[in-house]
């Protein structure tokens, strides 16, 4: 199997603007044209703030164009665990935000006008009867408490999960890259400025704001500075101990029409997966998901697709073409949250917003109302609730646990490399070699020619690998990711990997 592009950018084109040419001073500058980027763009060009968004590539071309789109209020790391971490008014309050959420999407889509296939259903959560009827209950005494509109539904509309299961209403759907492709066109419209393929270098706060210097020399000094990107960039170490990277696999199959349901489904499975479909011009296309593991830390991706295909295979008897396949990243918190707010390491003039536990849909609308809010200077109720200082003791074994596998992993200074010698690496194929003491990361490109990297990670020292999906190389310590020529394309590493002539 091939990589692919997802099925929404074989659908529909990512944006590009002019890059940033010359120094620029504003109110607020975005870091990062994803959807977090660009929902919290308009919610304070809306307010009357002058806005600038810069993104390194073009807008949607980083994570959100590999999510699967499910807007939901369902916590994937359940709302018993959330209850037994924050206790349960907390409980309730990420339940209210998570659903304002979906009705901030909603409402901005029909108020704007964006043609970007929106659409309500319902959304299943399903349980194995014979091991998971504790976890069921639980589960939905838990999502009562905190206020959610849900019921215990006989069987599920899938024909291999006919046994009771939660079911959620009002769920929703839409096209990423539709909707961020109207999003762009309603800020301009507010007076917000948007420019692409300009790569923040680094980023300094005074007392009056904070500077942002850019590849190209260029400097933006902004007021205020949101750091929207997956994992943040303006943060050195805080935040990076408190929640992990993983990567996440989906396929799209062609299914014959009204094959399955309408709705959003999810198991509770280990690893989990998580469906959905979508109607492709004049195909209707089955979104499987799953099969995560911590970014950097899987020998063989190719093992996840098809451990993902024979899954998918076994739930569904009249699966046709697969005929797309990618993969995504997502930031799990150590205590199921997100981290929204005051950079703990910059607090004066920088926000942020992290740690998506694979809901960037929702994560991204309640992360624009309160950065919205703190940067305009209203009170939000979740604004203590996403606090990124927050320390929870619930929530200590998760801590230690990712801390020790970050440590874990430097090992690989003294383990061999992937290859004993360059000849044995093909043509458009990675590895690392040692070369005495060091690692070096290798590419060979399709012609044959040999282009060297140091291994090491420029972020905190760990030694990135190769990943032969997605043809990156990938540190398995916080997730920050370099293309084949070693460039970066996912934080929190600001610098491209060291050329080796």
């Amino acid at each position: 199997m091939e990589p692919t592009n997802s099925i929404w950018k074989s659908t529909v084109r990512t944006r590009d603007f002019t890059p940033v040419t010359s120094d620029i001073s504003t109110e607020v500058c975005i870091i990062g044209g994803g959807i977090t980027g660009l929902l919290t763009g308009y919610f304070l060009s809306k307010e009357g703030k002058q806005v600038v968004i810069i993104d390194d590539g073009k807008i949607g071309d980083g994570e959100t164009c590999r999510t699967t789109a499910h807007i939901t209020n369902v916590i994937d790391d359940r709302y018993y665990e959330i209850e037994r971490i924050h206790g349960k008014e907390n409980a309730k309050l990420a339940a209210e935000s998570q659903t304002a959420a979906i009705n901030a999407i909603e409402e901005i889509i029909n108020h704007e006008k964006i043609d970007c296939d929106f659409k309500r259903v319902n959304g299943y959560l399903l349980f194995k009867p014979d091991e998971d009827a504790d976890e069921l209950q639980k589960e939905y005494e838990a999502c009562v408490r905190a206020g959610l509109q849900i019921e215990i539904a006989e069987t599920s509309p899938l024909e291999s999960f006919n046994y009771p299961c939660l079911k959620f209403p009002n769920q929703a759907e839409f096209h990423p890259l539709k909707f961020l492709n109207g999003l762009c066109e309603v800020i301009l419209k507010y007076g917000g400025k948007i420019y692409t393929n300009s790569h923040a270098e680094g980023i300094e706060e005074n007392d009056e704001g904070a500077k942002i210097t850019l590849a190209n020399k260029s400097v933006i000094t902004a007021k205020n500075v949101v750091t929207a990107t997956n994992s943040p960039i303006s943060d050195y170490l805080a935040i990076h101990t408190k929640q992990a990277p993983y990567r996440t696999y989906v396929i799209g199959y062609t299914i014959p029409e009204n094959y399955i349901a309408e709705g959003l489904y999810w198991d509770d499975a280990d690893p989990y997966h998580y469906i959905r479909r979508y109607h492709d011009g004049e195909d209707e296309i089955l979104i499987v998901g799953g099969e995560d593991h911590k970014t950097g830390q899987e020998d063989n991706p190719e093992e996840r697709f098809q451990c993902l295909d024979e899954w998918a295979y076994q739930h569904f008897s009249q699966l046709k073409q697969m005929k797309y396949k990618w993969s995504g990243q997502v930031m799990e918190p150590v205590d199921g949250l997100s981290f929204i707010g005051k950079d703990p390491e910059n607090e004066k003039h920088c926000y942020i917003a992290t740690g998506d536990s694979g809901m960037g849909m929702t994560h991204a609308a309640y992360a624009g109302i309160l950065l919205k809010d703190m940067i305009c200077g209203y009170k939000n109720p979740w604004e203590e609730l996403y606090n990124p200082k927050r320390k929870s003791l619930w929530s200590a074994d998760e801590f230690i646990k990712e801390g020790v596998n970050v440590v874990a992993q430097f090992v690989d200074y003294i383990t061999p490399g992937d290859e004993s010698n360059v000849k044995d690496i093909k043509n458009g194929e990675g590895a690392l070699i040692r070369d005495g003491l060091s690692k070096i990361a290798v590419y060979r490109d399709e012609s044959g020619t040999l282009h060297k990297f140091s291994a090491v990670c420029p972020h905190l020292k760990c030694i990135v690998q190769w990943n032969s999906s997605e043809k990156s190389w990938d540190c398995p310590c916080h997730g920050s990711r370099f293309d084949k020529m070693g460039n970066v394309i996912n934080g929190p590493a600001l610098s491209n990997l060291e050329k080796i002539k």
